[in-house]
């Protein structure tokens, strides 16, 4: 399932905030009260691009990851979505 997220729109939950910290960002969702590491900046580069890019993969490629890293980032992404910090996005790219 993970790896065809990438091919999906995705967004930062408007329930969630994220929090800049040295080994990445704090991710907190107001809604289930979750708290997650995002504990590469990557990844954090990927998720804060996630509603500007058509799907997951465009998001990626435009942070820079390479496309070998591509199914890393898609597990890392499927758990994000699992509690909510991302959700699927319906609308087009801002």
């Amino acid at each position: 399932m993970s790896q065809a997220l990438l091919d999906e729109a995705w967004t930062v939950s408007p329930a969630v905030a994220l929090r800049p910290e040295p080994f990445g960002a704090l991710a907190y969702h107001f809604g289930n009260r979750k708290l997650t590491f995002l504990k590469r900046p990557e990844l954090v580069a990927v998720v804060k691009g996630l509603a500007e890019q058509p799907d997951a993969r465009a998001a990626l490629s435009a942070a820079g990851i390479a496309p070998t890293q591509h199914a890393a980032y898609a597990e890392a992404l499927a758990g994000l979505a699992a509690t909510d910090m991302i959700r699927r996005r319906t609308e087009e790219p801002a």
